[in-house]
């Protein structure tokens, strides 16, 4: 099997959609757990491969998407882009659910309503990313190799600091970012988020 990382294209968008989902429960397939399959991707896929195409890459298997590296320069600026042009139309699509509903779309619907803020302990790390491979690409260093490719570019794109966060159930996500060089900079209840510093490009 023959793997390749390369820019985001616009036909991965759905595959996309897939491996997000497939990997959407701590790093194991969460198709079972939602009802809408496309509610995982409206979150954690579409707005950056929309808003910020130049920060997304593929990873294929014989040309095949199994992977993606996603992400943006500035949270702030990418929060206020979602506010405006991709939770509008979500919310629309997605009403609140009953307050007793507990069901896993429920949950992610309440998500879309609410926005993702920027987290103030994380203003030091501006940029953040989204990491995800199938099994078949993992294990392999594509994973490190994906990293690399996104933290080279948002280094050429100035960004002073990256950061990400993980399910304190996904214990091997955690793991591989401590192996690759991210620090803990936010310890909360069910969740880690890890912090990167980036040293500009030198020209």
């Amino acid at each position: 099997m023959k793997f390749a990382i390369r820019p985001y294209h616009p036909s991965d968008f759905c595959a996309l959609y897939t491996v997000c989902l497939k990997t959407g429960d701590s790093g194991q397939d969460a198709t079972a757990l939602f009802r809408d399959p496309e509610l995982l991707g409206h979150l954690y896929v579409g707005p950056y491969v929309v808003a910020e195409p130049e920060l997304c890459f593929t990873l294929t298997a014989d040309g095949a998407p199994c992977g993606y590296v996603l992400g943006t320069r500035d949270s702030a600026r990418f929060h206020a882009w979602c506010e405006q042009v991709w939770f509008p139309v979500l919310r629309q699509r997605y009403p609140l659910p009953s307050p007793d509903d507990d069901s896993a779309d429920a949950r992610l619907i309440r998500n879309i309503h609410a926005g993702d803020p920027p987290e103030p302990a994380l203003t030091a790390y501006p940029a953040h990313l989204h990491i995800d491979l199938l099994p078949v690409a993992q294990g392999q260093g594509w994973g490190r190799r994906m990293i690399e490719t996104l933290l080279n570019r948002l280094r050429e794109l100035g960004a002073p600091g990256v950061h990400l966060g993980v399910g304190k159930r996904n214990t091997g996500a955690i793991q591989f970012y401590e192996r690759v060089g991210f620090h803990r900079v936010l310890d909360a209840d069910a969740w880690i988020a890890y912090g990167m510093k980036l040293d500009p490009v030198q020209i």
